[in-house]
């Protein structure tokens, strides 16, 4: 059996589901993978690179990236594919011939996901509130799927600013908008995306009043713990379609699998067991 050697580097990662992904995806696909959570000891780019070193030097195949290295990473690779050139940033690492490739499957997973859902329904004019974490290759990837206009909100008119720069570089169309502005431009939008914290187990709430909810067509939540959100459940009660952050980390962990190992995995093949294990429960999402 073959064996990979796979990593998440990140803060705050004890509770990812990622090992038990990939773990199980390994299982299925009869490889042996063991996966592991390494949490550096300070932010820094330094502390980075000697967590990425030790590594390459102990045989890893590749890693994940999460907050708050993933722009970081960046300094440290060798090769960047066309996903990482439009977001700006990584969240998959892969060794190859000494080298450290990057690519981004949040961006493809976010797509991916986004289809599951809606399929080819194009996104339309999209609210975005928080511009930070995901947000980047959440924003590139509405534009992939039909996206025409982004108005971007984020407390910290910078973030927002920045991205929309980004956003607009890259040849499409965002602005940002002040908190004035939500409540007007939330009643013309044909989606609205949360990519705050706000609707965390740690961070309750919603970032949009829920009485906004209604002329929309759909509405998606990087918040994925729990599933069903404050945010999600007015989305859902005022009839919107719903994508989920779950469905970003599914597929994102499907592209990254198949980056590691070679192997395209199977939706369908991964989906129920996976959710099945660690007992995954949606009633929106229709998840049980």
């Amino acid at each position: 059996m073959k064996k990979i050697k796979l990593a998440l580097i990140g803060n705050s990662i004890s509770q990812s589901r990622a090992p038990h992904l990939h773990e199980m995806m390994g299982k299925i696909y009869n490889i042996d993978i063991a996966y592991d959570l390494k949490d550096p000891s300070t932010n820094t780019r330094e502390a980075f690179e000697s967590t990425l070193e030790s590594l390459r030097a102990e045989g890893y195949t590749g890693c994940n990236v999460t907050f708050p290295f993933k722009s970081v990473a960046l300094e440290s690779v060798t090769y960047s594919d066309s996903a990482v050139t439009e977001v700006g940033a990584t969240n998959t690492l892969y060794f190859a011939d000494g080298s450290v490739c990057a690519t981004n499957t949040d961006y493809t997973g976010f797509c991916k996901g986004y289809c599951s859902r809606r399929g080819a329904k194009p996104a339309g004019e999209v609210l975005m509130l928080g511009a930070g974490g995901v947000g980047r290759a959440v924003a590139m990837g509405l534009f992939k799927v039909g996206a025409t206009k982004l108005y971007i909100y984020d407390l910290h008119a910078d973030a927002a600013t920045n991205l929309a720069l980004r956003v607009n570089g890259a040849g499409y169309d965002a602005v940002v908008v002040s908190a004035e502005e939500i409540p007007t431009i939330s009643q013309r939008v044909n989606g609205v995306v949360n990519c705050s914290p706000v609707g965390h187990y740690s961070t309750p709430g919603t970032p949009l009043d829920t009485s906004l909810f209604g002329p929309q067509d759909w509405a998606f939540d990087a918040v994925y713990t729990p599933l069903d959100t404050e945010f999600m459940c007015a989305a859902s009660a005022a009839g919107l379609e719903l994508v989920s952050g779950f469905d970003l980390f599914f597929y994102q962990g499907l592209d990254a699998f198949e980056m590691f190992t070679g192997v395209k995995p199977d939706p369908e093949r991964v989906f129920k067991p996976f959710v099945k294990a660690f007992e995954i429960h949606s009633k929106l999402l229709n998840i049980s």
